[in-house]
């Protein structure tokens, strides 16, 4: 959704691997060479797997098992590429090692509960994640005990569902002061979001209705990583970067990017953040009231060089009355109005 709703030079890192790598074997095997080997390495998921919201990599490589890979590597006697995954004698896991195992190339078969990175609430005791869960206990338990492994998951737990306290807490201020009326600019004021629509960014999942939201009863909005309040931005950066921090630490035995590295740290940070622009918010407003101000918006959140070339004006100009969903009648995983599809 980000890459289409900016202009392609915008995005050169979305492009690169969600359409010329992705599902491609020659992004883990190399065009080149395609030898096993070198498909087995961890850093073969790096050029794809870092990055603010699928911090993979960087959780792995400075966790504990990423450590034991970085200085042991080079040592054939404790890194053996040259076998297959489910005969390796690696004396730590590589990426591969424990979502690949066995050579199993379906890799969200080994996640741990897949909820959009860690940022959505789960029922973790619900049968598939029990499922997964045991699956990913046999993985462990190579080296470790399945106790061991079981505590470890339950940790993970604990610091996401931690993390959605906060996560609820921030959206809940911002959504304050949208009802309100006191979000400096309304939906209604800004540029249409990339589907053509101008409901507020922060009503996800058709969780809000009204029309202080914008748009019709069961419409979803569309996170804006632009053009939008600073509120709303916060909110996003809460949960799609620090929580993802969170639960990508938590699962790669990264302590370090769960808490110190903007995990549960910068999530405090950013509530407090998005608290105190409430506040003068709420203070402007009750000023502007006593002194009889009426504040228009200001035009450059509907119109500029930049916001000329993304998507939503380009649909509401060319496209009158309609948005990216009625454009695109089968559009797949671009169709935030259902739920996703069930596990492959």
């Amino acid at each position: 959704a980000w890459s289409i709703e900016r202009p392609p030079g915008d995005t050169a890192g979305c492009t690169f691997c969600h359409t010329s790598s992705e599902e491609r074997c020659s992004t883990c095997h190399q065009r080149h060479q395609f030898d096993p080997k070198v498909a087995r390495r961890a850093e073969q998921c790096k050029t794809c797997h870092w990055g603010k919201d699928h911090r993979d990599w960087e959780a792995y490589d400075i966790g504990l098992h990423g450590v034991v890979y970085q200085v042991n590597k080079w040592k054939p006697e404790q890194f053996d590429f040259s076998k297959k995954l489910s005969d390796a004698d690696y004396v730590g896991p590589t990426c591969q090692y424990c979502h690949m195992r066995g050579g199993h190339h379906n890799v969200q078969r080994s996640g741990t509960v897949y909820t959009s990175m860690g940022m959505s609430m789960a029922d973790r005791g619900a049968p598939i994640w029990n499922e997964k869960r045991d699956r990913w206990v046999s993985v462990c338990d190579d080296c470790h005990s399945p106790r061991f492994a079981r505590e470890q998951l339950q940790a993970l737990d604990e610091a996401v569902k931690d993390a959605g306290l906060k996560y609820r807490e921030t959206f809940k201020v911002a959504e304050d002061l949208l009802v309100d009326g006191v979000l400096d600019p309304m939906p209604k004021d800004l540029c249409p979001d990339w589907s053509g629509q101008h409901l507020w960014s922060l009503k996800i999942g058709a969780y809000h209705d009204g029309e202080a939201y914008g748009g019709k009863t069961g419409e979803s909005g569309e996170f804006r990583m632009s053009n939008c309040t600073d509120v709303e931005r916060l909110c996003f950066e809460s949960v799609g970067y620090f929580q993802t921090y969170i639960y990508k630490g938590m699962a790669h035995g990264s302590w370090n990017d769960a808490t110190y590295s903007d995990g549960s740290f910068g999530m405090d940070r950013w509530l407090v953040n998005v608290k105190q622009n409430a506040s003068r918010a709420r203070r402007l407003a009750t000023l502007e009231k006593k002194v009889g101000i009426t504040w228009q918006p200001e035009e450059f959140w509907k119109t500029g060089e930049w916001l000329d070339e993304l998507t939503g004006p380009y649909i509401v100009k060319n496209h009158p009355g309609k948005t990216i969903f009625d454009l695109c009648p089968d559009p797949g995983w671009l169709d935030t109005h259902h739920a996703p599809a069930e596990e492959v």
